[in-house]
């Protein structure tokens, strides 16, 4: 028996090496016995009781387990880019994109129709030294753009549209009018002196019913009168001077329902028409022209002139004495011709009279003292002619710088021609029609030709007469 357990014993040694008991605090003895008495390893010697197992400490809380590596990546690495070459020089800077579109509100739709018309013409100036037509953008036509004057129309007076455009003075520069002025069906005046526009004024004016006033002045349009403007229309004030237009001044023009005609200041050449009486034309200036032949007679139907100028041409032959029927005429000039003759004595009947030039003409004989007497002249010019004879009435106007008589052949007064350049001239014979005709006066003269003494029927500064202005090149 006792070897027996010895072998168990051994046997449990060799399977556990080492068995540490851990008790409370202190350590416990193992003993182990061998036979009867045994040897004790820190024990007593006693008879051995076998402990049991001691009880297992608590499990420790062992850490997370670490997180599966990922899968390895058997693709080929990739191989990057080379980069692209450097550009020699640098690309050039891409414009901004233009801002969005925004929607045009017009004020009126008449007004939508105008704006593209406005702006087409705007791409064919060549020249706008002003910077007028910077000025021509957006929708405010009637506020912002220079130049275009907007109001009702007659047919629709709760509408607004471009009623009237003043160019006057701009100096723009284009090669036509046409597809502009046509296309603004409101038009009632189009103003336009001192540009620089030319080419034809087209037929399709004719469409612009309310168009009355057109002043193409001191411009560079050329060729015949034209024909746009003599078939009938609305127009009632006609300016075409200081332009390049020649040929002979039509007939029709004078059958126009106009107000004022100012053409001089052109090339026009041939003679009058001999319908001239029949305009309507308070103003009518022909001045500065080539025009031939002599004044018709029919001039005396005029009724309605104020004024009329036909000085620098080359008129030839007498007056007709039927000018004195132009009861209302304040300004009658026509200096500097080849005319000749007598003074109608008919002049006696322009009680209206202000200005009266025939200076620098061919004129002859006494200055008769019923055109010296007329109460309103305040510019009777006749120097450059022949006159002869003066009487008091007329000298009482020379000493009041009325009357400029000087270079002609009254041997007595100061500042005249030669007594051989006059008897040169009378040494030709001169002849005029119906000559008893200038002895006639064809009304009663509200005037005594035979006062000695005249009173000044005007005092202070008074404006030019419109058709001088007009031999100016400025806007009337």
């Amino acid at each position: 028996m006792g070897y027996i357990h010895f072998i168990l014993v051994l046997t449990f040694i060799q399977v556990h090496s080492t068995i540490s008991v851990v008790t409370s605090n202190k350590r416990q003895a193992i003993e182990i016995i061998i036979g009867g008495g045994g040897i004790g390893i820190g024990g007593s010697g006693n008879t051995p009781t076998y402990p049991t197992d001691p009880t297992p400490p608590p499990a420790e809380c062992s850490p997370p387990p670490s997180p599966p590596p990922p899968p390895a990546d058997c693709s080929p690495p990739t191989v990057p880019p080379s980069p692209p070459p450097r550009p020699l020089h640098p690309p050039p800077k891409q414009p901004a994109p233009p801002p969005p579109e925004q929607p045009f509100n017009f004020l009126d739709e008449r007004l939508s129709v105008a704006y593209p018309v406005i702006q087409n013409f705007k791409k064919i100036i060549t020249s706008d030294p002003l910077g007028i037509t910077k000025t021509w953008v957006g929708t405010d036509i009637c506020n912002k753009y220079k130049g275009y004057y907007c109001d009702s129309p007659p047919d629709n007076v709760t509408a607004i549209t471009v009623a009237s455009i003043d160019f006057n003075g701009f100096h723009l520069s284009a090669p036509t009018l046409d597809g502009f002025l046509d296309k603004l069906p409101d038009l009632a005046l189009f103003h336009a002196n001192s540009n620089n526009f030319s080419g034809i004024i087209s037929p399709k004016i004719l469409k612009l019913r309310y168009l009355y006033e057109l002043d193409l002045s001191n411009n560079k349009f050329s060729g015949a009168f034209p024909p746009a403007l003599l078939a009938p229309n609305n127009i009632t004030f006609l300016d075409i001077r200081f332009n390049f237009f020649s040929g002979s001044v039509p007939s029709q023009i004078f059958s126009r329902n106009l107000d004022v005609l100012f053409i001089n200041n052109n090339n026009f050449k041939a003679k009058l028409p001999a319908n001239i009486g029949t305009t309507s034309a308070l103003f009518l200036s022909l001045a500065n022209n080539k025009l031939t032949g002599q004044i018709p007679s029919s001039i005396g139907k005029a009724l309605a002139l104020i004024e009329i100028l036909l000085l620098n041409n080359q008129l030839s032959g007498c007056l007709p004495y039927e000018i004195g029927y132009l009861e209302g005429l304040t300004l009658f000039d026509v200096g500097n011709n080849q005319l000749t003759g007598p003074l109608p004595c008919s002049f006696a009947c322009l009680d209206k009279i202000e200005q009266l030039n025939l200076a620098g003409n061919f004129f002859y004989g006494p200055v008769p003292e019923v055109v010296c007497a007329l109460g309103k002249l305040e510019n009777l010019s006749l120097s450059g002619n022949y006159f002869t004879q003066v009487g008091p009435i007329c000298r009482d106007l020379i000493n009041r710088g009325v009357l400029d008589l000087k270079n002609n052949c009254v041997l007595d007064l100061p500042f005249q021609r030669s007594p051989m350049d006059c008897a040169m001239f009378f040494s030709r014979p001169r002849w005029c029609p119906f000559l008893q005709s200038y002895n006639f006066i064809p009304c009663k003269p509200s005037h005594s030709p035979h006062a000695s003494t005249r009173q000044a029927s005007y005092s202070g500064w008074k404006a030019p007469p419109l058709t001088h202005s007009s031999l100016i090149k400025h806007r009337l």
